[in-house]
């Protein structure tokens, strides 16, 4: 295996451009937002955006990318997350240039923007996404304050256990508090939060945003919301649950923008409410 690996090294070409090699699916959105999907020779499993990155070779899973199948593609560059620490090391003594970014919270979600438009020589357009960004942020501010937000991943018709939902580890609770509002969960807890239906009725959520990314399994809007209507929270009292159905929402590259517009379509849906109940 060792010999293989290092006849491959051997042989690798300069081809007077970058070879990068994307492993996870933001990674792989940032760069073909920076103009630059022409230089990832190989993504992941779970890199479906833009359609174009449906035809990239891919070397594995988010968490189980081949060592083997990356040598073998000649990358001058491989970009990860920090879940790929032990990958990057191994890579590193192989001789292969590795980049390892933080897209946990939002100050580092920009930073990977602007570090990877360095990268391919487009800062100027890196810049501009952050600003994007921002703007939308700050769009957030003033439509309504001091209510407690819970945001849920998955397709969830039973809420009896085993529900996950964003805690202060993610920058969605930066998101609702710069909003003016506070994360429902409050919670010192580094890892993924998981609730059961005790937990979500003590959170007592004014509102709650379900990302539930269409996975075509047939299961309505309504079945999805049904069982929240159910629980005596707060949020019950104004039907005030919302579903998010797209991709983006639980992906923290450029789209970012889009579910910042989402989340303050969901602001400015509550306050309808409240102004016409």
């Amino acid at each position: 295996m060792k010999t293989i690996i290092l006849i491959l090294l051997t042989v690798q070409t300069l081809w007077g451009t970058e070879r990068i090699i994307a492993l996870s699916p933001a990674i792989n959105e940032i760069l073909f937002a920076l103009d630059s999907g022409d230089k990832i020779v190989a993504n992941t499993d779970y890199c479906l955006y833009p359609e174009a990155s449906k035809n990239i070779p891919k070397v594995g899973g988010y968490f189980s990318p081949s060592l083997e199948k990356i040598i073998a593609l000649k990358p001058t560059l491989v970009i990860m997350q920090q879940n790929n620490q032990q990958l990057s090391q191994k890579l590193q003594r192989l001789g292969i240039k590795t980049k390892v970014i933080k897209i946990d919270k939002l100050s580092n979600i920009k930073e990977a923007i602007l570090e990877i438009g360095a990268v391919v020589n487009q800062k100027q357009k890196a810049r501009k996404i952050v600003d994007t960004i921002d703007n939308a942020l700050e769009k957030l501010k003033g439509i309504v304050s001091n209510k407690k937000i819970l945001i849920v991943f998955g397709r969830n018709t039973d809420l009896s256990k085993n529900i996950f939902v964003a805690g202060q580890n993610l920058y969605y609770d930066e998101i609702i508090n710069i909003s003016g509002n506070t994360n429902a969960l409050q919670s010192t807890r580094k890892g993924q939060p998981v609730l059961n239906m005790e937990n979500i009725i003590a959170c007592n959520p004014d509102i709650v945003l379900l990302l539930a990314r269409d996975q075509g399994d047939n299961i309505t809007d309504e079945a999805l919301i049904k069982p929240w209507l159910e629980l005596p929270i707060s949020a019950t009292k104004t039907k005030a649950i919302y579903i998010n159905p797209h991709n983006y929402a639980g992906l923290p590259s450029d789209r970012l923008v889009l579910f910042l517009k989402d989340f303050r379509g969901v602001l400015e849906a509550y306050k309808e409410k409240a102004v016409n109940p």
